[in-house]
């Protein structure tokens, strides 16, 4: 029996080339490429109710070397789209070679993104993932170069679409069709296509040449304060995110919190120098319940070691400019 693996984000159109592609007789797995930007969750929920065998391959380390610099370039934010499906077809391509599939697939529609899904950009993707010929995209197979599957009968070309362009009429029809009526939205997903995010993001990658896991997942809390080139302070915003920021800080971390009154839990990565400190502690009472002026106490906490600076609150407005 043929067997392919194809990506899977979970959404409709990878929803879709698996089923079309499982209506032939084909074996189908499908893989979700897990990075701190998206992860599985979507993936799962859908792979369950069509009740196929789904991977989840953490691609984390060579994610965060492309995104510091995607030879393709950014989007209109920080997302590296391009880059990106290069890169995770190549993991495929790994995982085809190593577990004997046949060919990778994609749900992948002709049109439907300008930048990253145009005729060009599709040829590109194939090419630099180095299985390009292995490469089926059975929404818009019809519109695209015959591939090695279906020149040697392993798909049958006639039973696969010819989709193009941005509307979800077709795709909606098939799910009708195929009695498919849960699948997620188009939107969202990538945290990269989000402004503020990515703001924190280029921040992050320009000042901090080791990145990890934590330091990405921190971009998704807080308030985001740059002090100077080696520091910055992570404001939280509400109960929820202080017990999230508290729980990601690391012993070497600098967390502060006013005493004696209602404040934001306050990280500063890998601590900062004395001045900064005061600077930091002035902050975290200026965006707790202390009235402007009132002579407050903030600990410092690093290391399981507390040190108190004395400051007093000042107007939040006084820190805009530091906001990332």
């Amino acid at each position: 029996m043929t067997k392919a693996l194809g990506l899977f984000s979970g959404g409709l159109d990878s929803i879709l080339a698996s089923v079309i592609l499982r209506e032939q007789g084909i074996s189908v797995t499908v893989v979700n490429f897990k990075t701190p930007v998206f992860g599985p969750e979507k993936a799962i929920k859908s792979a369950q109710i069509l009740n196929i065998p789904l991977k989840i391959v953490d691609i984390t380390p060579p994610f965060l070397e492309m995104l510091r610099n995607p030879e393709h370039g950014y989007g209109s934010l920080m997302n590296p789209c391009i880059d990106c499906h290069i890169l995770m077809l190549r993991e495929a391509g790994k995982v085809m070679e190593r577990e004997g599939f046949d060919f990778i697939f994609t749900g992948e529609v002709l049109g439907q993104r300008p930048m990253s899904q145009n005729k060009g950009t599709l040829k590109l993707i194939a090419r630099k993932s180095g299985y390009g010929a292995h490469l089926l995209r059975p929404l818009s197979a019809k519109l695209l170069p015959e591939t090695i599957p279906e020149k040697t009968g392993q798909v049958d070309r006639d039973s696969l679409l010819d989709i193009s362009g941005r509307s979800r009429k077709r795709q909606m029809a098939l799910a009708e069709r195929y009695g498919i009526s849960e699948y997620p939205s188009p939107a969202g997903g990538c945290l990269l296509t989000d402004p503020g995010f990515s703001r924190r993001l280029k921040d992050l990658l320009q000042y901090q040449v080791n990145v990890d896991n934590r330091d990405i997942e921190l971009l998704r809390w807080g308030r985001h304060l740059r002090l100077d080139k080696d520091t910055k302070l992570i404001i939280g915003r509400n109960k929820n995110e202080n017990e999230v920021i508290h729980g990601l800080s690391k012993p070497q971390d600098q967390m502060l919190k006013v005493l004696d009154v209602p404040g934001p839990a306050v990280l500063i990565p890998s601590g900062a120098h004395l001045e900064n400190q005061k600077l930091a502690a002035t902050i975290c009472a200026s965006y707790s319940d202390t009235s402007e002026g009132t002579p407050v106490r903030v600990m410092v906490t690093q290391n399981h070691a507390s040190t108190i600076i004395s400051t007093k609150a000042v107007e939040k407005r006084s820190f805009e400019n530091l906001l990332i």
